[in-house]
């Protein structure tokens, strides 16, 4: 990120100097105060300036919008990029007449475009500025899990009643995280993962 040393009579002096050469507000910036600086004997003899170090902050809805706009023209899709930022996640809903093609297998393009904007925007960061990121498309993700919560239910049903175990086909961890959150508190069934990816796969069993 860009960063400029700056001076002044005073701290709050040579943040506005570094936000007029930036063309930044105050809250886009980092501050890192060098020096306090010293007024002197009546404000002559010994004043020594302040110094800051004024650092601007990463743009990550920016990044993200910037990458997304460039791949989705690749693609030949043109659609609208909404973006909210919330806390630590980056939350982006794309909204146009061709999502099937963004959205993908099941939600596969979907996936490998949220993770792609996951490396791009937080390259370089701290494990403390992670910047979580939630890629939808004309809100796939809900409709998704509503039909594997639904699914959930009714093979639990189906386990509870055969005392059979049912194995799901094989899911994404997003999705399998949805079938055992779903049954987490079901009385009669529990739920786990077994298989390697990509074809690991959910099992809804009796519980013991």
């Amino acid at each position: 990120m860009k960063s400029i040393e700056m001076t002044g009579r005073t701290v709050e002096e040579a943040i506005e100097s570094a936000l007029r050469e930036l063309n930044a507000k105050r809250d886009s910036v980092d501050v890192e105060i060098i020096d306090n600086g010293s007024k002197g004997i009546f404000g002559l003899i010994g004043a020594k300036p302040a110094k800051v170090k004024v650092t601007l902050k990463k743009d990550y809805a920016l990044m993200a919008r910037t990458f997304l706009r460039d791949v989705l023209d690749e693609m030949g899709v043109k659609c609208e990029i909404h973006i909210k930022e919330e806390d630590d996640t980056l939350k982006i809903n794309l909204v146009g007449p061709r999502m099937g093609t963004i959205i993908g297998h099941r939600g596969e393009t979907l996936d490998a475009l949220q993770f792609l904007v996951n490396l791009v925007i937080n390259k370089g960061n701290k494990d403390e500025e992670y910047k979580k990121v939630l890629l939808d498309a004309e809100n796939y993700r809900k409709k998704r899990e509503d039909i594997l919560v639904g699914l959930a239910k009714k093979l639990a049903y189906k386990v509870q009643k055969t005392n059979k175990c049912v194995k799901l086909e094989p899911m994404n961890p997003y999705e399998r995280r949805i079938i055992h959150a779903a049954l987490q508190d079901h009385p009669y069934v529990t739920t786990y993962s077994e298989g390697e990816e990509p074809f690991r796969k959910v099992v809804i069993d009796l519980k013991k």
